[in-house]
């Protein structure tokens, strides 16, 4: 059985035999919600690439302590995988979100398409961005990463473009694409940038922009496969040709 992991700000300079404390609203699910007990082994990691395990010394009401019994120190994967996720509508962005985390995503940009349904502005920008943040880090946890995704600022058209000209490899999802994803070559190291569009689909515009931009148009199938699962399918089809999951 996996062990609980536990999110702190930083574990820079943590030794063997040191205490860490997790304090706050993490501490308060850990202790009052899941009774986390005296003795316990758990994980903690700082998304950045360090994790450790120990055993719980102390707990309060909003704080418990770990003696450190052993560290760990993983590399940032490669390629990194990034995933541009046209505005869903509903809760679909956050489903998105989890999915992307879980199989292995490294950046998450959040873009205003044309054709978003969602609309993000002002107080409702703010509090969605934080909900894809909050997703994401739950389901880095979950997943037990030690690497946790950045989830961008909303990007516009112009910021994907960007990206995509920066790409090792750039792949925009098309249902009207004669390009299959799968006869693609995965570089084995440097970004690599899906985009996936709205459930509106792409604008002529949008897909003469990314073209120009160094992207290639590609479909995963026959079928048409909703905004919010196109990018996990893609992310898992390119992620199996990569020494990632081999």
């Amino acid at each position: 059985m996996s062990l609980p992991v536990h999110v702190v700000p930083t574990l820079g300079g943590v030794t063997v035999g040191a205490t860490v404390e997790v304090t706050g609203d993490e501490a308060h699910h850990a202790v009052a919600v899941r009774r986390l007990r005296v003795g316990e082994p758990v994980v903690l990691t700082d998304g950045a690439g360090r994790s450790v395990t120990g055993e719980v010394a102390s707990t309060g009401k909003r704080v418990f302590a770990v003696t450190v019994a052993a560290i760990s120190d993983g590399a940032r994967p490669e390629p990194e995988l990034v995933v541009v996720q046209a505005l869903p509508k509903g809760d679909r962005g956050e489903l998105a979100v989890e999915m992307l985390t879980e199989v292995g995503a490294a950046r998450i940009v959040p873009w205003a398409a044309a054709r978003s349904v969602a609309v993000w502005k002002g107080e409702r920008a703010v509090k969605s961005l934080a909900r894809w943040r909050s997703t994401a880090r739950e389901a880095a946890k979950q997943a037990r990463r030690s690497w946790f995704p950045q989830v961008d600022e909303l990007a516009s058209t112009a910021d994907v473009s960007a990206l995509l000209g920066a790409a090792s490899l750039g792949v925009v999802l098309h249902e009207e694409a004669s390009v299959p994803l799968a006869s693609l070559e995965v570089p084995a190291a440097g970004p690599v940038v899906v985009v996936v569009g709205p459930e509106g689909g792409l604008t002529e515009a949008e897909v003469a922009t990314f073209a120009a931009a160094g992207a290639s148009s590609v479909r995963l199938g026959a079928e048409v496969l909703r905004t919010s699962t196109a990018g996990v399918a893609a992310a898992a089809a390119l992620l199996s040709r990569t020494p990632r999951w081999s």
